[in-house]
């Protein structure tokens, strides 16, 4: 499995818009990002199974993952790398017995430490905080503390992920603080040139 560290970037549909997703993350991936998650919330099954294979195939060419936001069984169907789970999706336990021991599953803690310890005793391969900034994407979220990525690092070894409205010019407080990943999703697919965004973050690891 490749190391879970760097830039984490979210294909999201409902962000992406109009714009077409498979040109949109071909382009982040050719500027060199390892590891892409598909979140999509408005589109049917039947369109987000064309579209997540697709994708695999763009980031098996360029040698990166695919996670899957939420969906086990599509995570499964198309054989993506792995998954990642919120509070309302299939328990940890339940996606590891799906999808098996050399999938990757990643769970999000939110802004609450305590959430942490069962997700990674439940097989979680990596956890993710946030919102750390105002997000366009989850206005409402709440505001996540640095001190709970320092706390983790102090207590697991399970890589960390950073989101929530996280730019090239505050990523810092979150890298200082000790985090693996920066999740990005509006950060890159709301710039003007992805692709320079994407170097932008990349030059900060």
């Amino acid at each position: 499995m490749q190391k879970l560290q760097g830039l984490y970037v979210i294909a999201d549909a409902e962000c992406i818009g109009k714009k077409n997703i498979i040109s949109e993350t071909q382009e982040v991936l050719s500027a060199g990002v390892k590891i892409i998650q598909y979140r999509d919330k408005i589109n049917s099954l039947t369109k987000k199974t064309i579209i997540a294979k697709q994708l695999l195939k763009l980031t098996n060419t360029y040698q990166s993952l695919l996670v899957i936001n939420d969906d086990v069984n599509l995570a499964k169907s198309i054989n993506a790398d792995g998954v990642h789970l919120g509070k309302d999706d299939f328990s940890i336990e339940k996606a590891r017995n799906i999808l098996g021991k050399n999938k990757i599953i990643g769970a999000s803690c939110y802004a609450d430490f305590k959430n942490a310890k069962p997700a990674i005793q439940a097989s979680a391969d990596y956890i993710a905080f946030g919102s750390f900034f105002s997000s366009a994407i989850k206005p409402q979220a709440p505001k996540a503390d640095t001190m709970l990525i320092k706390q983790a690092k102090s207590e697991f070894t399970t890589p960390i992920c950073a989101i929530g409205g996280i730019t090239p010019q505050n990523a810092a407080t979150v890298l200082n603080a000790g985090a693996d990943m920066i999740a990005v999703i509006s950060g890159i697919f709301n710039a003007s040139s992805p692709q320079q965004a994407v170097q932008e973050y990349l030059s900060l690891f």
